[in-house]
């Protein structure tokens, strides 16, 4: 999601993090998913060189026969650490993770309700099960349980989806809520954490680590391409239910796993992630500094550790003259108009690093509070 600047084609010319150079000069960067910062760290890319070195780029084969490698052994060690899991399932994205869990369970269902801004890949995933799809109004409950009453056929279960933490809005599903309602209808509930997990619960598990919810009638995929700095898809559980997905999904026997330096390169992003007791706790810190000084300057936001702030236009304010004022200063945020959960009218994202100084965070607060007076 690449700040919307017109007539201006932006290339990112620098690695990744707190500032970063597009088309020659250097901006304070508020903008993607790199929420731990971790994308760059120097243990992460010596990972990489090192795979690379030793292994080269690929085994050029599908896991489950000579596809198999060290490698993928201590990403799936590291991510079972970080999720207090007994096993996980690697895959090439995590836009394909709610895809793998409706097709091995689709005998489980019969009936989809998803959320009205649910991420494209829920639609996909929705889509490819040739199921009955119904949405609901945006993160209502109440609406949920209206429309399960009068869609859901007599002996149909319900599967519900959601994104956990949506991309522009950087609202929370209100997962205990939704889980009632599904196992009342003897359903269960699917969401992707894509922008949960590293930034939610006691230790960046996710939404059932922040709701302290352990049900098997719900289910998650994450990405680790996003707050957890490396790539590939995710799911996380018990060892006979991952294992069940590795032996029905066609994705683990059909699709290429991801190359070995990224392998490795996530694997390290994840112990990293998981043993470094200040790195999510900073970016709260951010968070909370980021959010206390624009609900200052008169944005109503909720009070979660979200990393994603959403700045709908109110009163005169143009968020057009915000986000090229600030871009005209060197900071660089996202002006989104059509992504999933963007609200009417658009809104400014800004993205928050735990990488971020709290210097970084002022001049940002102190730049838009110029351009809204």
């Amino acid at each position: 999601m690449p700040p919307n600047v017109p007539n201006i084609p932006l290339r990112m010319e620098s690695p990744f993090g707190a500032q970063a150079n597009f088309n020659g000069k250097e901006y304070d960067y508020f903008s993607g998913t790199g929420y731990l910062g971790l994308q760059t760290h120097p243990a992460v890319i010596h990972a990489a060189q090192k795979a690379l070195d030793q292994y080269g780029f690929s085994t050029a084969t599908s896991r489950g026969s000579y596809g198999e490698h060290p490698v993928y052994d201590e990403l799936e060690k590291q991510a079972s650490a970080f999720f207090d899991a007994e096993k996980v399932l690697y895959f090439p994205s995590g836009y394909m993770g709610v895809s793998i869990l409706t097709q091995v369970t689709a005998l489980q269902f019969d009936h989809i309700f998803i959320d009205s801004q649910a991420h494209f890949s829920l639609w996909d995933a929705a889509q490819s099960t040739n199921k009955t799809i119904t949405p609901f109004h945006h993160l209502s409950p109440t609406r949920l349980e209206e429309t399960i009453q009068y869609e859901l056929l007599q002996n149909e279960r319900p599967l519900v989806l959601s994104d956990a933490v949506f991309p522009i809005s950087g609202e929370i599903a209100p997962l205990p809520d939704y889980l009632q309602i599904a196992k009342k209808y003897r359903g269960s509930v699917y969401l992707d954490e894509a922008h949960a997990v590293g930034v939610l619960g006691a230790h960046g598990r996710g939404i059932t680590e922040y709701f302290n919810i352990d049900d098997e009638s719900c289910r998650t995929s994450g990405t680790l391409a996003k707050a957890l700095g490396g790539y590939g898809g995710i799911i996380w559980g018990k060892s006979d239910f991952i294992e069940s997905i590795d032996r029905n999904s066609t994705v683990s026997i059909g699709a290429s796993p991801p190359p070995l330096p990224v392998a490795a390169a996530s694997a390290k992003a994840l112990e990293i992630a998981h043993t470094d007791p200040f790195l999510l706790q900073h970016l709260w810190d951010n968070v909370g500094h980021a959010r206390q000084g624009l609900r200052d300057l008169g944005w109503e936001l909720p009070d979660t550790p979200v990393p994603i702030i959403c700045l709908e236009a109110f009163d005169d304010i143009s968020l057009e003259r915000i986000h090229s004022g600030l871009f005209e200063q060197g900071i660089a945020v996202t002006l989104a108009r059509s992504y999933s959960s963007t609200p009417p009218g658009g809104a400014i994202r800004i993205a928050i690093f735990a990488i971020h100084s709290s210097r970084q965070i002022d001049r940002l607060i102190e730049t838009i509070a110029q351009l809204i007076k």
